[in-house]
């Protein structure tokens, strides 16, 4: 538990601005203006992509070169998703996640970087085995997936041809997961636990929040006429 303690100013602060920017999110896409809050998606990923490496113990070229392979991984897998249906279904992006190349966002080649490795350090500290490591790194991705699925459309990140999402897409997540964590197990040789960890419940708590919220709207009585 001392891990999820922060033990430097870096830390402190960064573990601080997530849950701020996240808690802020919440109640302003809940109960506030919804587009506005929106609208900063992008600026959200990107410091929580900027704290995400300030707070890594190594980065030197292995760990850099690692980092832009699941990059490439994530917007090829992308790309062929949205454009050709492949491995993930048939689905288009919207327009709150940023600039586009080939349809994808570039924010969800970050994204994939960001899920790795917050999914992939909560693992390795649960399992010292790498190959374990790399099935439960994919596993959590999967689960994270999960909870994003249903809130996705309404907040304007992307959506299914499909009235449901397809099981293909979880196979495809689990596989795309399976590869980028081998990256991560094999080649980032120091992990970062305290704000990876962090970053990793602040968003399960976000999208299980906005999940309980469309239960709600869906489950309220309609008012009478």
């Amino acid at each position: 538990m001392n891990l999820l303690i922060p033990n430097n100013v870096t830390s402190k602060i960064s573990v601080f601005i997530i849950w701020l920017f996240h808690i802020c999110g919440m109640i302003g896409i809940s109960y506030g203006n919804k587009e506005f809050f929106l609208s900063f998606t992008p600026v959200n990923l990107f410091i929580s992509f900027v704290l995400l490496f300030i707070n890594q113990k190594r980065l030197e070229s292995v760990e850099l070169k690692s980092v832009f392979l699941i990059f490439i991984i994530g917007m090829v897998s992308e790309i062929l998703g949205v454009n050709y249906g492949l491995i993930f279904g048939e689905y288009v992006y919207l327009d709150n996640l940023g600039a586009k190349i080939l349809g994808v966002p570039v924010l969800i080649g970050v994204n994939w970087i960001i899920l790795t490795f917050i999914t992939g350090s909560l693992s390795s500290l649960i399992f010292k085995n790498k190959y374990l490591s790399v099935i439960l790194g994919a596993i959590f991705m999967i689960l994270l997936d999960l909870i994003m699925e249903p809130v996705a459309p309404l907040l304007g990140f992307w959506i299914f041809d499909l009235p449901t999402v397809p099981l293909q897409n979880y196979i495809g997540w689990f596989a795309i997961g399976i590869l980028t964590q081998i990256i991560f197990q094999f080649k980032i040789s120091e992990k970062e636990f305290t704000y990876s960890t962090h970053l990793l419940i602040v968003n399960a708590i976000f999208f299980a929040f906005l999940n309980y919220q469309i239960c709600l709207l869906y489950t309220s009585p309609s008012p009478r006429d």
